[in-house]
């Protein structure tokens, strides 16, 4: 896992480099387009009567309509060199390595990494609506932890979520689903006694029986389909919150409304 993430941090290291260059680009061609469509208007202000093979070359690329789309173009151009800005910073902050002692690390950088990493699954698709995602995020200081390890049980977590949301769609119809819409609730406070935090993670799935609620968190104890899993997803979070980080794991639940999973973990 370890040079697994390194491997994508480099990547997402390497990725910024063209992006950063596009993006760097984009601001003088905004510019370069402004200042040619100027000129085009002030050579149609000064020579008003314009050839018949200027009209017809204006008539065949259609110039109102470039004039019209060309800054959307950059501008559309802009939001995607963005957005891959943004999906490679998260790749960072998802793979961060993780060394022998505790670093401090905001937590809810680490959750919206997650986030956007899930982004395709929480999108709309044919078969449902997009998956709400609803976050109360309160303030509280960096918390010492192994920030690779943590992010890992973050999306353990959030993709169980959304696999449960899915299962609890079967049979529905894309309205039906739509009136009772798919949420996942994510809740950050700082405990009663200021010491610890606690990252709360909820969904309106399926739910978890009791008897399975008893097991969940043993080693390669798994509900899903061969080929579906390996079981060892939620041992593994268990094992990173209650033994790296002294801290505990605990899971709310009722059949057929949902489940609440509860991350608590000292600040220090």
């Amino acid at each position: 896992m370890s040079t697994l993430g390194s491997m994508v941090a480099d990547v997402a290291h390497e990725i910024n480099n063209p992006v950063g260059f596009i993006a760097g680009n984009l601001a003088p061609a905004k510019e370069y387009i402004e200042n040619l469509l100027h000129l085009i208007d002030l050579y149609q202000q000064t020579y008003p009567k314009a050839s018949q093979e200027i009209q017809e070359t204006i008539k065949m690329i259609d110039l109102e309509y470039v004039r019209e789309d060309l800054p959307k173009l950059i501008s559309s151009m802009r939001e995607g060199t963005d957005r891959i800005s943004n999906i490679s910073d998260s790749l960072r902050t998802f793979s961060r390595g993780d060394t022998e002692q505790k670093v401090l690390f905001n937590i809810h950088e680490g959750i919206n990494s997650t986030l956007l990493i899930l982004k395709h699954r929480l999108e709309a698709n044919k078969i449902r609506p997009a998956i709400q995602v609803v976050q109360y995020y309160e303030e509280f200081p960096l918390v010492q932890c192994f920030p690779g390890q943590l992010n890992q049980v973050f999306m353990n977590l959030l993709a169980n979520a959304i696999d449960a949301l899915d299962e609890s769609n079967a049979g529905l119809s894309f309205n039906d689903i739509k009136l009772n819409s798919n949420k996942i609730t994510i809740h950050t406070a700082l405990t009663e006694d200021k010491n610890h935090v606690s990252i709360r993670i909820q969904d309106n799935g399926v739910g978890i029986s009791t008897d399975v609620q008893q097991k969940m968190f043993d080693h390669l104890f798994t509900t899903k389909p061969v080929g579906k899993g390996t079981g060892l997803g939620l041992s593994i979070a268990y094992q990173i919150i209650v033994q790296k980080h002294k801290g505990s794991l605990k899971v709310n639940s009722i059949l057929g409304k949902g489940s609440e999973f509860i991350i608590t973990i000292p600040i220090y």
